[in-house]
């Protein structure tokens, strides 16, 4: 126990108990370090069975949350995407945790090597407000499928959801397997100085950062998964429909409040008001009206609402031209639901062009070449995601292999993060580490490297002293 969790002890019982919790599955590691496979497939299908039953209390509970968020978002983006990536996990899994067999250099032989992937121990999962549900399950769904026992932090922006969460962990596992920990303060500031194995945190990248630190404590390693400013850049050959209704499923689904939703996108000069009118249609198709339409979901809480508002008075008073998308004509006042914002003549100076947007916000600039879009992108943070609509293969090559960011998807936005066999993370300032695929068993594993050798030893041929023939046959034919 580190000194900062202990102090709180007295003050805080929820602090206290959280701590009980985390020696408890220490405890419960360390007596059973190991599991078979058939025990973690059983755990992933009692997750399974858990999502199945609870998934219609889920959903409400994240709309309460939210003020109103889409039954449908919910069951399609977090409850199936779990229900897949559990599906994935189980089929993989009895391969992954065979012995990875690795070539022996000569000079051991003979010998045999391998890698052995064992769990790490007690991992921590820090899960933000924006998908309460998917950004716990993914990592948890990792943990369990590498053997480990995990403690998961709901964010207390959505203390309803956090509270089913836990009562369906509780039912579908015991304390000292999966645990889940609600409450804000005190209680976060002391789940991340927790002597975890390993910590996987998604959220802000200032967040983030004091994440790492405290983890430092304890030299625990952290997956960060943080967002940023993700980029959409469209060819001049691409139809501006084409772009602009995958663009505009990005923007609405959840009201935009995803971390890889585009944050502004790069049109070719003199197409911005096309690329508007497009979006127009492609709003109006999925959203006919938005103020009591149960399709469309509410920004997550005052704090949030005011802090898009606030980008958005901003640009006005710097001279932006906003497009207003709200195909109904409704009145928004005294409700946290907001019609998509599209935003040009972007000056630099704006909140708008410096901070990640979270919100149906879109950035809209225009470039004569795309190497100038590159190099916009290039001289700021490597985004979490970035976007590139062309159907010519050479070109979007091009822009793979000139960029950085943590996933690129072409002709399409949000949807490889539920691909359940690519790994999902950032790079730089958009995280750290990648989880889903077979990254995420080995981002929860302990990689361990094993050398077996006979009875007959080898390595007596190289011992001192160094004047025997051997030596100088082994210096004339491998130190060539």
């Amino acid at each position: 126990m580190t000194a900062s969790v202990s102090s709180l002890h007295i003050d805080h019982p929820e602090v206290a108990d959280m701590q009980r919790i985390f020696d408890t599955q220490k405890t419960a590691f360390r007596l059973r370090p190991s599991t078979t496979a058939s025990e973690r497939l059983a755990l992933l299908d009692n997750l399974k069975n858990a999502l199945i039953k609870y998934q219609d209390q889920i959903a409400q509970a994240i709309s309460e949350d939210f003020g109103h968020r889409s039954i449908h978002e919910t069951k399609f983006a977090e409850i199936l995407t779990s229900l897949e990536n559990i599906k994935y996990y189980s089929k993989n899994l009895r391969t992954w945790m065979q012995a990875d067999k690795r070539h022996i250099n000569p000079t051991h032989l003979p010998a045999k090597g391998w890698v052995q992937y064992q769990p790490l121990g007690v991992v921590g999962i820090i899960t933000p407000w924006n998908y309460p549900l998917l950004l716990a399950i993914s990592p948890l769904i990792c943990a369990l499928a590498a053997g480990n026992r995990a403690m998961i932090k709901m964010s207390s922006f959505t203390p309803k959801t956090g509270q089913i969460v836990k009562k369906m962990m509780a039912e579908a596992f015991s304390e000292d397997q999966v645990a889940v920990i609600t409450g804000g303060g005190a209680i976060s500031d002391a789940f991340s100085r927790l002597a975890f194995n390993q910590i996987t945190f998604t959220g802000s990248t200032n967040v983030g950062r004091t994440v790492m630190a405290a983890a430092a404590e304890n030299l625990t390693p952290v997956l960060l998964e943080l967002g940023g400013k993700s980029p959409a850049i469209i060819h001049e050959s691409v139809p501006m429909k084409d772009a602009a209704e995958r663009i505009a499923l990005g923007k609405g689904w959840n009201a935009g409040q995803t971390c890889v939703a585009p944050d502004y996108v790069f049109i070719p000069r003199g197409k911005t008001l096309e690329f508007v009118g497009a979006m127009r249609v492609a709003i109006a198709k999925m959203y006919p009206s938005m103020l009591n339409n149960p399709d469309y979901t509410s920004i997550v809480n005052n704090k949030q609402y005011q802090r898009v508002n606030s980008y958005l008075d901003d640009a006005r008073e710097q001279g932006a031209e906003i497009f207003e998308i709200n195909p109904a004509n409704e009145s928004f006042v005294n409700t946290r639901k907001m019609p998509v914002m599209l935003v040009s003549n972007i000056k630099q100076s704006m909140q708008i062009a410096k901070n990640e947007i979270f919100g149906p916000v879109l950035m809209m600039m225009e470039y004569d070449h795309i190497e100038e879009a590159l190099d916009y992108i290039n001289q700021r943070p490597a985004p979490l995601a970035l976007y590139y609509f062309d159907y010519n293969e050479q070109r979007a090559d091009f822009v793979l292999r000139n960029t950085q960011s943590g996933g690129y998807s072409v002709n399409d936005v949000i949807t490889h993060v539920a691909e359940e066999d690519l790994p999902f993370g950032g790079v730089g300032h958009s995280g750290m580490g990648k989880y889903h695929g077979k990254e995420g068993f080995i981002a929860m594993s302990n990689a361990r490297s094993v050398l077996i050798k006979p009875k007959f030893w080898s390595m007596r041929f190289l011992a001192a002293p160094f004047k025997s023939p051997i030596h100088k046959i082994i210096e004339k034919v491998l130190l060539k």
